[in-house]
Formats: structure tokens, sequence, C-alpha cells
């Protein structure tokens, strides 16, 4: 993993064998980001996530493996209870063309991925969340 903060942006390069989440969580951490979007692209061979069932209210978890770009990655990076939180969509495409994509869980790079962190100046203001037990997710709640 390597990165450059541009003003507002951090261009993030991930390398083979590491880990999208704690990656971002780690900039963040390192940067002292507490609100920011997420876009980026790459490769996985290995990759979990999750779509909600809001009866259950948890997710059903789909892994895949083998060779898959990762065509969207978009989300966002806030804070919750004091910690650094992300909220994170991905879409992969295997060998033959076949789109999956979900709420990401887990995904490990096999080539390389670039992200964009675009970070969002909160002066006195923030977004934390707050689990919603109601809905059984943590929501957005604005300071």
């Amino acid at each position: 993993m390597e990165y450059r903060r541009f003003d507002n942006t951090v261009v993030l390069r991930l390398d083979r064998g590491d880990e999208i989440i704690s990656s971002i969580l780690s900039v963040a951490r390192a940067e002292n980001i507490t609100l920011a979007s997420i876009s980026g692209i790459g490769g996985t061979d290995n990759v979990t996530v999750g779509v909600f069932d809001t009866d259950k209210q948890a997710y059903n978890r789909f892994h895949f493996t083998g060779t898959h770009e990762i065509t969207s990655l978009t989300g966002n990076i806030n804070t919750m209870n004091g910690e650094e939180y992300t909220h994170i969509h991905i879409t992969v495409a295997g060998s033959g063309g076949e789109v999956a994509g979900g709420h990401l869980l887990e995904c490990v790079i096999s080539l390389t991925a670039e992200i964009f962190i675009t970070v969002i100046e909160t002066v006195g203001k923030g977004v934390d969340r707050k689990r919603d037990d109601e809905l059984g997710i943590n929501k957005f709640f604005f300071t």
C-alpha cells in the first residue's frame, strides 16, 4: 500500500495481498479523516460481499474467488463511537463477464487497486453513525 495526499484528495494504491477495508481505515487514521467519499477500481481474486436481509437484519454473505475486475468501488468514511467507520459497496466482473456485487465485507487485491478518497472538511460539524435497532443498521447521525 502506498498513498499521497493532494489537498482534499488522497490517492491510494493497493498492491497484491492488501485488503481494501483495513487499508482505507489505516489511511483514515493516519490522515485524521472523519468524513470522506471513496471511489476506486482494481483487481481481486478473493472478495466477500453482503446483501442485507431486512427480515433477518443480517447480511447474506457471498464469497467469490478467481480472477475478477473491480468495476466499481464506492462508499464513504465517517465515524461511529469515535472510531473510523467505512460503508463501501463493490461490483466485480468475473473472467466470463458475469457481474456480482453488494456491501463490501472483505476484498484482497490480486493485482492492484486505485482508490480515491475525497476528504470533506467538517469544521465544527460532522457525520457520525448510531445503531438503529429497529432496522438493524448503523445510520448517519448529523452532529
